[in-house]
């Protein structure tokens, strides 16, 4: 059933193994992990978080992986699905930006849900996820989705199930028919990404890791995928690249097995909003501090200069003006600025229904703000997010603030301090700061854990 990318997946897939992981790497997915639980936890009380829990309740199995935040068990399908929407319901979690974006640890509830199910050891798991990322952010490298019109997501079912067919032990041609069943019948459309955005947005990702990992459960047991799904004459190729192929070098460190170091590349989020606001973000609140404050009643003008990407997804869209939605909020570069320059603060509440429909802010945000998109500053991405901000008081005074790499940036990373601090103002969300330090300590030390019930016993609300 093989073409090029499906036998190139499977194979880099089935010959790495932990021994094959360096320190740094292994040290970076225990880290990803943490902050997966931290924000997950976060959103436990989330409306699109209780939605899909309410539907986990109906699937009950005793030996099965458990649900974030309770004791109820699962298939886990089920569980990878409510925990993957619980880590990305606050836009909290990590991120990669390249020809295409991605959050990569979308898969890591999915990976987990599968480890506790077979009960794999923690080296497995780390190694699993370690894959998938190189497997995930290489595929960012190769080709873009989005100007075709379908979401990244596509390239988190591909990973979870070559890492799902590692976990499981399947061989390189199981392995294949299992990225065949997550690419082929799955094709997730961009279309949850324009216009206003639904509950469906945060969703997404979850949906597509639960396919990986279902594909992968099904080839365990025999079945076949499509042939050809890359190359085939209506396979990904054709379909969701229009034609297109993967960049012919990209691929090269898969095929020569390099052990996985991609997760060195990717960004853990600072502040919870989309990733290509982090940097105007940084801005607006160094000029908030500079200002020494900034009442609405002292605003003359604001302007952000973009850049391209920046632009298209979280700023042309008129609904990116007038959100009426956390997950449109979120995920607009006006709404986030003008918002972090009023509060100096950018938190969950910066999305409550109370901030984004205060007529204050959208007075200051349809009469006095201004974007652009700048050549100069779209030279600068994906090795940054250069986002410029300029701020024009009515006493004169007017700040400019340029930034490139926020922190938590590849170039410029959190500390381990910084990432359990994270994590702790994620906890107190469900009133569980006083259990930070065993949750991080515990996660750092994961490869010596007995059972998964540990980690799990933690995180109950």
């Amino acid at each position: 059933m093989s073409d090029k990318y499906s036998k190139l997946l499977a194979e880099y897939a089935y010959t790495i193994k932990w021994d094959d992981l360096d320190d740094d790497v292994i040290h970076e997915v225990k880290r990803r992990i943490l902050d997966s639980i931290g924000v997950a936890m976060a959103a436990y009380h989330g409306d699109a978080v209780k939605a899909v829990r309410r539907y986990g309740y109906h699937w009950r199995l005793d030996d099965g992986s458990t649900l974030f935040g309770t004791t109820f068990n699962t298939t886990p399908e089920v569980a990878g699905f409510v925990n993957g929407v619980m880590v990305r319901y606050l836009d909290f979690n990590d991120t990669y930006l390249s020809l295409e974006p991605l959050h990569p640890s979308d898969m890591i509830p999915a990976l987990l849900a599968l480890a506790q199910y077979i009960d794999s050891p923690p080296d497995d798991l780390i190694t699993a996820i370690a894959i998938g990322y190189e497997i995930g952010v290489t595929l960012c490298d190769a080709a873009s989705l989005r100007k075709h019109g379908w979401d990244h997501v596509n390239y988190i079912g591909i990973a979870t199930a070559a890492a799902a067919g590692k976990l499981l032990g399947l061989t390189p041609d199981e392995i294949e028919h299992a990225i065949s069943i997550a690419i082929v019948p799955h094709a997730a459309m961009r279309q949850t990404r324009a216009g206003e955005l639904s509950m469906w947005k945060g969703a997404a990702a979850a949906n597509s890791a639960r396919n990986g990992l279902f594909s992968a459960l099904l080839a365990a047991q025999g079945m076949t995928g499509p042939y050809q799904p890359f190359e085939g004459e209506m396979g990904f190729f054709k379909q969701l690249l229009n034609g297109e192929k993967f960049i012919d070098e990209v691929p090269k460190p898969l095929e020569e097995k390099k052990p996985p170091r991609r997760i060195l590349d990717t960004y853990i989020k600072y502040w919870p909003v989309e990733y290509h606001a982090q940097s105007a973000v940084d801005a607006a609140l160094q000029i908030y501090r500079e200002a020494g404050g900034i009442k609405p009643e002292d605003i003359e003008k604001i302007h952000i200069d973009t850049f391209k990407a920046s632009y298209e997804i979280i700023a042309k869209d008129p609904e990116k003006w007038e959100p009426k939605t956390r997950e449109t909020a979120d995920h607009s570069l006006p709404y986030i600025t003008v918002a972090a320059l009023l509060d100096g603060e950018v938190t969950q509440k910066t999305f409550s229904k109370e901030r984004i429909f205060d007529p204050v802010l959208r007075k200051i945000l349809k009469e006095k703000t201004t974007l652009k998109e700048d050549d100069e500053l779209t030279k600068g991405y994906p090795d940054g997010i250069p986002n410029r901000i300029t701020v024009k008081l009515k006493d004169g005074r007017e700040f400019v603030k340029e930034v490139k790499y926020p922190r938590g940036h590849a170039k410029n990373p959190m500390t381990d301090d910084e990432l359990i601090d994270k994590v702790r103002n994620c906890l107190a969300v469900v009133n569980m700061t006083d259990k930070t330090d065993d949750i991080a300590n515990l996660v750092f030390s994961l490869e010596h854990i007995i059972g998964w019930e540990d980690l799990f016993e933690l995180i109950i609300v």
